[in-house]
C-alpha cells in the first residue's frame, strides 16, 4: 500500500523515533508499505518518521541507481549488495569516517529541492534486519550518503541541517511555502 509522504512543517519529521522491539506482522507490513512508497516515488530511503511513524526503522533500495555507484563489505569482503535490496533496516547505528565528500541530495519529504551535502565518504552500519537477525557493514557511494540522511530521519535531523548558509538562504522561499502548505 502506498502511503502518504509527510512533508516539511510536520512535526513528526523532528522526532526521534522510538527503538524498534518486537518484530510484529504490523511492522513487517509498515516495512512492506514504506518500501512500496519509496518505489512508487522514486526515492532510495524511505524513514519510519517520513509516513508519519516515528520508529527506528528506515528501508533503502539504492540498486537501480547506475550513476551513482555504492559499495558494500562485511566483514571486509565485497558482497554484491543488490541482492540485499531493498534493506530494512532497525535501530541502525553508523560510525561514520572522517573523509568528506560533497554530493547531491534530496528528500522525499521535501519535494522537488536538491542541494550539494557533505557527508562521511564511508560508514560502518550495524543494524537488526526484519527476520531479527543482525548485520555489520561498511559502504560507500550513494548507499554511505543514502545511510547517514536517513539515520538522521531517525533522530529528527533534516537535510537542510547540513546545508551551508548560503544554500539554505537561496532555498528559504520554498522553504517557507513547503511549512505554510503543511499548517493547513
Amino acid at each position: 500500500m502506498i502511503l502518504d509522504i509527510v512533508n516539511y512543517g510536520d512535526p513528526v519529521l523532528r522526532t526521534k523515533g522510538a527503538p524498534v522491539g518486537d518484530i510484529t506482522e504490523e511492522l513487517k507490513r509498515l516495512a512492506a508499505d514504506m518500501i512500496d512508497t519509496m518505489r512508487d516515488a522514486d526515492g532510495v530511503g524511505l524513514a519510519a518518521q517520513q509516513v508519519g511513524v516515528p520508529l527506528q526503522m528506515a528501508v533503502l533500495d539504492v540498486a537501480a541507481s547506475e550513476d551513482r555507484p555504492s559499495s558494500m563489505h562485511i566483514a571486509g569482503q565485497a558482497v554484491d549488495f543488490e541482492k540485499l535490496m531493498p534493506m530494512v533496516l532497525l535501530n541502525p547505528q553508523l560510525e561514520l569516517s572522517k573523509e568528506k565528500e560533497s554530493g547531491t541530495e534530496g528528500c522525499l519529504s521535501f519535494p522537488e529541492m536538491s542541494a550539494q551535502i557533505s557527508r562521511s565518504a564511508t560508514v560502518r552500519a550495524r543494524a537488526r534486519l526484519l527476520d531479527g537477525s543482525e548485520i555489520d557493514f561498511e559502504a560507500s557511494g550513494l548507499l554511505a550518503r543514502a545511510l547517514q540522511h536517513e539515520v538522521d530521519h531517525l533522530h529528527g535531523v533534516l537535510f537542510i541541517d547540513r546545508m551551508n548558509a548560503a544554500t539554505k538562504v537561496a532555498l528559504s522561499g520554498k522553504l517557507k511555502r513547503l511549512q505554510k502548505a503543511q499548517r493547513r
